[in-house]
């Protein structure tokens, strides 16, 4: 059997580094065509070393003589460049892209993989939200070139295998609460940087990391299901569940649930959207039923998490609304972590930008364009 080969679009972040340790495990079953990450030279260029793609693509492109200096006599192909990014995910010949960009940068590369007709295992999921609508024409017939990367929605659709014809009455995609669960809501002003990159069971980047901690992640995790699934709105609920051991549910009209379990490892959604709907061994910690003593669930306080409700009200609205939840959050979350901020600011800033920006166009991938740009230049100047 050939291998499969992968194009990792932001191969430097906490998914794409994961990516490689898996095809380095498994390097008789992937093969690297080519990797592209922002910024990080000195990452990339020991990524080329090892992997020996066919091409590397550095998006700063005021990097790219550091990059080749770090990276010497090499085969790779070396470009900068956004466009060249964009370019490599319509020509590039590779079987599956594993797009794990961060923020909306990560749309356009999807759109173009799609359209190319190439199988998408997404961890970005900024193209959904942002674009839903518009990609919902690969997706309204239930997944076939787009494989979520996302543990929730990976764990949906393992517990889909088989029930294709059975209708779902309700996705359960369950939250962690991040480290503030059950901090007093008077000392949430208090919050620091420092606490809020602590989450208490999973290991990922800043921004996401920051979006566990005030439940936007569950918010878009829950428009993404929307486009994903092709359910009504109501019919997707978050649930709090500190353990993170059950990674979503899926509840069918007879009433059956069926939930999908692991500790928390990213390699397993990792691993089953490059090989999906195959499996393939993972050397990761199988559950120990002797020793685990609980599985709590809670509803959720919206009066703690009020960008859970935001969310849920964009799609609710559609339209642009989702765009520009998702370009004022990051906009909020990068002058939070920059600490220009307070944490309790974050949601003001996003109801603010849905507030104010509403176009009245008609939706399209250049409208989207042009609404993000401006919701962020409108989250960025707000001063609470």
């Amino acid at each position: 059997m050939e291998p499969i080969n992968v194009l990792l679009l932001g191969s430097t972040g906490s998914i794409g580094t994961q990516t490689l340790e898996i095809i380095r495990a498994n390097p008789e079953k992937f093969r690297v065509v080519g990797v592209t990450a922002n910024s990080n030279c000195e990452l990339l260029a020991k990524q080329i070393r090892d992997f020996k793609p066919e091409f590397a693509v550095i998006a700063n492109e005021g990097k790219l003589a550091q990059l080749r200096e770090l990276t010497g006599q090499t085969e790779t192909e070396l470009c900068s460049g956004y466009d060249e990014i964009l370019d490599r995910c319509t020509d590039a010949k590779y079987d599956v892209l594993l797009n794990a960009l961060v923020g909306f940068s990560g749309f356009l590369p999807t759109v173009k993989a799609l359209k190319s007709g190439k199988k998408v295992a997404l961890a970005n999921k900024e193209s959904l939200v942002v674009g839903g609508e518009l990609l919902s024409s690969y997706t309204k017939d239930g997944i076939k070139n787009l494989i979520p990367v996302d543990s929730e929605h990976s764990a949906i659709l393992q517990c889909l295998v088989g029930e294709e014809q059975n209708p779902i009455e309700k996705l359960l995609i369950t939250a962690s609460g991040g480290p503030f669960r059950t901090t007093p809501l008077e000392e949430m002003k208090n919050i620091t940087v420092e606490k809020a990159l602590k989450h208490p069971n999973w290991s990922m980047g800043s921004k996401i990391t920051i979006d566990s901690a005030t439940m936007m992640n569950k918010g878009l995790e829950i428009i993404e299901a929307y486009w994903l699934y092709n359910l009504p709105i109501e019919n997707i609920e978050a649930v709090i569940h500190p353990q993170s051991i059950i990674h979503s549910m899926v509840t069918f009209k007879d009433g059956s649930t069926k939930a999908q379990m692991g500790y928390p490892d990213m390699k397993v959604p990792i691993q089953y959207a490059l090989t999906w709907p195959d499996r393939i061994p993972l050397d990761t910690p199988r559950m120990d039923f002797s020793t685990l003593n609980e599985l709590t669930f809670s509803e959720v306080d919206y009066e703690r998490f009020p960008c859970l409700r935001l969310a849920l009200n964009a799609i609710s609205e559609g339209g642009f609304a989702p765009a520009i939840l998702n370009a004022a959050n990051e906009i909020a979350v990068h002058r939070f972590l920059n600490k220009d901020i307070p944490y309790i600011h974050i949601p003001v800033i996003v109801e603010r930008s849905l507030a104010k920006i509403q176009p009245t166009v008609n939706l399209t991938i250049e409208t989207l364009m042009e609404a993000d740009t401006e919701a962020r230049a409108f989250a960025a100047s707000i001063r609470v």
